[in-house]
């Protein structure tokens, strides 16, 4: 007799392929085996000892502070344990409960929506002189080669800025923004070179955009999270998808003692209030992705904690962005140059992948495309032995 563990992401797999399930039960069971843990804060405390006894009835558990079963306080916090099978059932249990346990069910059915599984590679391309890292700086013909490589490389979206948002930059003037980007959407235009990859525009400045859109660009990666009306009004004429990044401040103050009462709760909150605007203004929700921005507005710690609860907000049911290429929390951890970051940026990124994240954004297109291709073939082996 041998026993060994399974990975619990790959059982679907192995059951269809090693024991020989059919493959509706393979999927049936394969629900069972990834145990999901929920932060449920103030939840009514009768709430709580109806949903504890439902869990219990199904082999889940709910987490309580001493004392719930005796209501010593009205509202309690609690970590429901359960797999994806488990949520299921209670959704449907807890929609004929009283104390808010209806609209506790609606939130949970959030969290078991179907993963995005297609991984894109957004190539990073500043057509100015002061971003961090001078590798990511191409004008004109250069940047047109520099796409050229990229689209080699494998790229699947190249984001084209033309304004600095490290720490401490300092906005310029529209003009000179456009005076910047004009010549290589120009190019992009001549030579239709959007029909070979898709084009993203990094810039929050209405003019900008329009005229990046009008040259075949069809998304607008927004850093600050669709503030401008008039942006919001151009991505929804435009039928283009939109980036909706959080930022606290702007690029200039932003890292000058950032806080945050919740983190996560935080930029949950500002996503589903930028998601309600974007939809109101006409934006399609397949044309909406969610960005939560690391180091804009946030402390190595903070960035630590979006990227190890990364998964969270996958509950929103919309495609994340993570870019953390060379940044400088990477010199936080082990202190290194921009130059120096390409390791810790494939840490990142590919830990990122594992958390929930479907679109990288890079600096290096090449070695991020070998490091997700190697990174799926790990996870897509067939599991037999």
């Amino acid at each position: 007799m041998f026993i060994y563990k399974i990975n619990p992401s790959n059982i679907k797999d192995f059951l269809y392929n090693q024991i020989g399930t059919d493959k509706t039960g393979a999927k049936i069971l394969s629900k069972k085996s990834n145990i999901i843990h929920l932060y449920i804060q103030n939840l009514n405390v009768a709430a709580a000892n109806i949903l504890k006894q439902d869990a219990l009835s199904i082999g889940a558990d709910l987490a309580v502070p001493r004392g719930t079963i005796l209501a010593q306080d009205k509202f309690v916090d609690a970590v429901l344990i359960a797999s994806q099978k488990h949520i299921e059932i209670l959704c449907k249990k807890e929609l004929s409960q009283p104390f808010g346990l209806k609209d506790l069910a609606k939130e949970l059915k959030s969290f078991i929506t179907p993963s995005i599984s297609n991984i894109e590679v957004m190539g990073v391309i500043n057509a100015n002189d002061d971003s961090f890292f001078k590798g990511s700086r191409f004008k004109d013909k250069n940047a047109i080669k520099q796409i050229y490589q990229m689209i080699e490389d494998g790229a699947t979206i190249i984001d084209i800025g033309a304004v600095s948002s490290r720490p401490g930059s300092s906005a310029v003037s529209k003009d000179i923004e456009l005076q910047r980007v004009k010549p290589i959407c120009d190019s992009i235009k001549k030579n239709k070179l959007y029909k070979k990859v898709t084009f993203s525009i990094d810039s929050y400045t209405p003019s900008v955009i329009k005229y990046a859109l009008k040259s075949g660009f069809s998304i607008v990666n927004d850093i600050t999270g669709l503030k401008d009306d008039k942006v919001a009004k151009l991505v929804a004429k435009y039928g283009a998808k939109v980036v909706i990044m959080h930022m606290q401040g702007d690029p200039k103050t932003m890292q000058q003692n950032p806080q945050y009462d919740n983190i996560i709760e935080d930029i949950d909150k500002f996503f589903q209030q930028q998601i309600k605007k974007a939809k109101k203004f006409g934006i399609a929700s397949e044309n909406i992705i969610l960005d939560i921005g690391i180091g804009f507005g946030k402390t190595l710690e903070h960035n630590l904690i979006l990227l190890q609860n990364l998964e969270h907000f996958k509950h929103l049911g919309y495609p994340l962005l993570v870019g953390a290429s060379r940044k400088s929390m990477i010199d936080k951890i082990i202190p290194t140059t921009p130059e120096q970051r390409l390791p810790g940026t494939l840490a990142i990124h590919l830990e990122s992948i594992n958390q929930g994240a479907s679109i990288i954004r890079t600096h290096d297109t090449k070695e991020h495309i070998q490091a997700i291709k190697v990174q799926q073939a790990i996870k897509n082996q067939k599991a037999t032995i």
